[in-house]
């Protein structure tokens, strides 16, 4: 048979490709913009004919209808990223959440979770009958090299990207045909905090570097501070549009990566149809699974490896937590850890911690004495080197505990400082600043507690009475 033929031998619709699933089964599907959201809504609808079907998916950038009331005792959900649409499933018990580094995902679903059936999103067949999984490599693929059942929707949206990212139409049970634009991840204005981190992350990136960076505000600002640097490499599980011009006028060009050289290396797309566009057909841009994009031996293979992530919270040790608030789970590990290490044990490679000083609108301190009660340490602090807010770089590796936390409350938000100098002289049983750093700092610590309102104003005057009383 041709591949055409074969094809369409296995061209069904959503309802029929969907009884090939059984009660008691477990069902990866692909995520964010890969998420076969067609087939997914197929289930949904006939969910009253399904029993203990366990969903097994990672972050979904829609609705999580698997944790509604009327799924119970049908559909479970156990996901590997918590978002906005499952956080409270999850804190109730509706939602299962498992928790893995990112690059250890594949294994732990193939070896440990062990699902009989895998449905994805992939590209409409090129001309030699091989589909691509365009935007979202990283686990999705390989459960098709295992599962029983493999089930695609194919959608002339997705993009057809190079690399391990493509699969011949013989590996397939079925197929349905159901276009529809991906989600969309776009980006947003940068505020003037997003982009002051930024600048201060800048100052640690050099010519050659090789780069780790994601989505969002703060990867889109790095990337706008940018311009006057060259020969930059990338290597990232997973980026947005933020990346997409400084790839197109060449800032962006790896030609000092040591391996996959001139290529830039992604496990997942997650932004729009400007970064979906660029990506499509483009032979310098390669989506690998992700326990190879993100293993820290192959991430440090490049010499001078740059990972920047975010977090929630840092205490004075330095333990960074990025994935929960308090007992609850907020997103997950995801890549973190990989890139920290990866790039501490790359040549002349830097881990960067980015995040504003201060969270809900300025109301509390994202640095801490001491990590929220029942929050999960994500990042320990022996991996930490670099922290960065809007009001500076804290260099933590090589550092004394007292030199951990004087760099830290440098870089806080001034309004916090006095708490975070008392907490100090009670931990270390001294004082962080002489008298002659403290008047350094007194004009700015004043003017931000003079900005503030309500019962913190009142706590921070006493604080900073309780500093200047002792000095």
């Amino acid at each position: 048979m041709s591949w055409k033929e074969i094809y369409n031998s296995k061209l069904v619709s959503s309802q029929e490709a969907i009884k090939a699933i059984k009660n008691g089964d477990k069902v990866v599907t692909g995520f964010a913009c890969g998420e076969p959201f067609g087939i997914e809504r197929a289930l949904v609808e006939n969910y009253e004919n399904y029993k203990d079907v366990q969903i097994i998916n990672m972050l979904t950038l829609g609705d999580s209808p698997w944790c509604e009331p009327r799924m119970k005792g049908h559909f479970t959900l156990n996901c590997l990223f918590a978002s906005q649409s499952n956080r409270k499933a999850i804190s109730t018990g509706v939602c299962e959440f498992t928790t893995s580094h990112f690059y250890e995902i594949p294994d732990v679903i193939k070896n440990y979770m062990k699902p009989r059936v895998s449905i994805v999103m992939v590209s409409p067949p090129d001309e030699h009958g091989y589909v691509s999984f365009g935007t979202t490599v990283d686990y999705t693929r390989g459960t098709t090299d295992y599962c029983e059942i493999v089930i695609a929707q194919v959608n002339k949206y997705m993009p057809r990207t190079f690399g391990n990212s493509i699969k011949h139409v013989r590996d397939f049970t079925y197929f349905v045909e159901i276009d529809e634009p991906l989600p969309e991840v776009k980006s947003v204005e940068i505020s003037d905090i997003e982009m002051r981190i930024g600048k201060n992350c800048s100052t640690l990136i050099h010519d050659g570097d090789c780069l780790q960076l994601g989505i969002g505000g703060i990867p889109n600002a790095i990337c706008a501070q940018l311009w006057d640097k060259k020969d930059l490499g990338l290597h990232s599980e997973l980026v947005g549009d933020g990346v997409v011009d400084l790839l197109e006028a060449g800032i962006i060009n790896n030609k000092k990566k040591q391996t996959n050289n001139g290529r830039t290396i992604l496990g997942a797309a997650f932004g729009s149809a400007k970064l979906n566009n660029y990506i499509n057909n483009n032979p310098s841009v390669e989506l690998h699974p992700i326990d190879y994009v993100n293993n820290p031996i192959e991430i440090a293979k490049n010499d001078n490896m740059v990972s920047i992530n975010s977090c929630l919270q840092v205490d004075l040790l330095g333990q960074v937590v990025s994935d929960t608030v308090g007992l609850n789970q907020f997103s997950a590990v995801g890549g973190q850890v990989d890139f920290v290490r990866g790039a501490t044990m790359s040549k002349g490679g830097r881990s960067i911690i980015a995040m504003p000083s201060t969270a809900k609108k300025g109301l509390i301190s994202r640095i801490v004495p001491l990590i929220t009660e029942g929050s999960a340490v994500t990042t320990p602090r022996n991996d930490v080197n670099y922290v960065v807010t809007e009001y500076g770089v804290a260099q933590l590796k090589g550092k004394t505990l007292k030199e951990r936390a004087k760099a830290l409350i440098l870089i806080s938000h001034p309004k916090f400082r006095p708490h975070l100098i008392l907490e100090y002289r009670k931990r270390f049983n001294e004082d962080v600043f002489t008298k002659e750093e403290l008047k350094e700092q007194l004009d700015e610590i004043k003017f931000n507690i003079d900005n503030t309102v309500g019962d913190i104003k009142e706590k921070l005057k006493n604080d900073l009475k309780n500093i200047l009383a002792n000095n």
